[in-house]
C-alpha cells in the first residue's frame, strides 16, 4: 500500500490499546463487572472501550449500587494489573524519537494510574497527560484533545491523533485533527481513515521548520483528515 508523510505540529497518543496493549486486561475488568451485576458483558465492554470509567459506571450501574464503592473497585482491579501490560509492538521507540515537547498522551484512564502504566511498561514520561480526571467530560467529547493541544501551545487542528477505539477517533476528528487508527477496530467511525496494526516502521521526525513528520502509515486515494500545512 503506498504511504505518505503526514507533517504536523504535534502528536496525541490515546494510551489503552495505541500505546499499551493493556485491552485484555481492560475486557477482563468490565467482565467481572457486569457478570457481577448480572448485566449482558458484550454491551459493557463495547461501552467502555475507549470512554472514562466513571461514564460506564453512570450508564450500567444499577440504582441500588454505589457508584464510589464501585469506582474504588474498579481502581483497585487496575492499580492490580499493572505488571500485565507491555507495550502495543514498536511503541516505545517511535515515542522517544519524538522531542518532549511535541507530544501528548490523552487518556480515559485517571491521570495517576495511566502515569503507573506508562512508567512501568518502559514509556519516557509525557510532557503533557490529560487524564479522566483532568477534564469534566470525557471521549467522544474533543475536551481532551483540546487541552493537550493547548497545553502544548498547538492548534489541535494541526495534530495527528492515534486512538484505537470510536470514541476517541470521534473526539480527534471532532477537533479537525489527522486521525490514525491504531489496531483492527472496525466500526463506522474508521471508514476512510489511515490505519497501522502495531508502530513497526512507523517514524517520527523533525524537518527544518521545527514541525514533525511522520513516516511509515499507509496513504489513502481519497486524502480524508489531510493536516494543514
Amino acid at each position: 500500500m503506498p504511504q505518505a508523510a503526514l507533517v504536523v505540529d504535534a502528536v496525541l497518543f490515546d494510551m489503552d490499546g495505541t500505546l499499551v496493549d493493556s485491552n485484555s486486561v481492560v475486557d477482563r475488568m468490565w467482565t467481572e463487572f457486569a457478570v457481577t451485576l448480572g448485566l449482558d458483558p458484550h454491551a459493557v465492554r463495547t461501552f467502555a472501550h475507549g470512554t472514562p470509567s466513571t461514564a460506564t459506571l453512570r450508564t450500567f450501574l444499577p440504582a441500588h449500587e454505589s457508584f464510589d464503592e464501585w469506582f474504588e473497585r474498579l481502581a483497585s482491579w487496575e492499580a492490580g494489573s499493572f505488571g500485565q501490560v507491555s507495550e502495543i509492538a514498536g511503541a516505545i521507540a517511535a515515542v522517544r524519537a519524538l522531542p518532549r515537547e511535541r507530544w501528548a498522551v490523552v487518556t480515559s484512564a485517571l491521570r495517576d494510574a495511566a502515569l503507573k502504566r506508562i512508567e512501568t511498561v518502559g514509556f519516557p514520561a509525557p510532557h503533557v497527560l490529560i487524564g479522566a480526571d483532568d477534564v469534566a467530560n470525557g471521549k467522544p467529547d474533543p475536551e481532551g484533545f483540546r487541552a493537550a493541544a493547548n497545553a502544548l501551545g498547538v492548534d489541535p487542528a494541526r495534530c495527528v491523533v492515534f486512538e484505537d477505539s470510536p470514541a476517541g477517533l470521534e473526539a480527534a476528528l471532532a477537533v479537525g485533527a489527522a486521525a490514525v487508527v491504531v489496531g483492527t477496530l472496525d466500526a463506522e467511525v474508521t471508514r476512510g481513515l489511515r490505519r497501522i496494526v502495531d508502530w513497526k516502521g512507523v517514524t517520527f521526525a523533525c524537518n527544518p521548520e521545527g514541525r514533525i513528520v511522520v513516516e511509515g502509515i499507509p496513504s489513502l486515494d481519497d486524502g480524508i483528515n489531510p493536516v494543514r500545512n
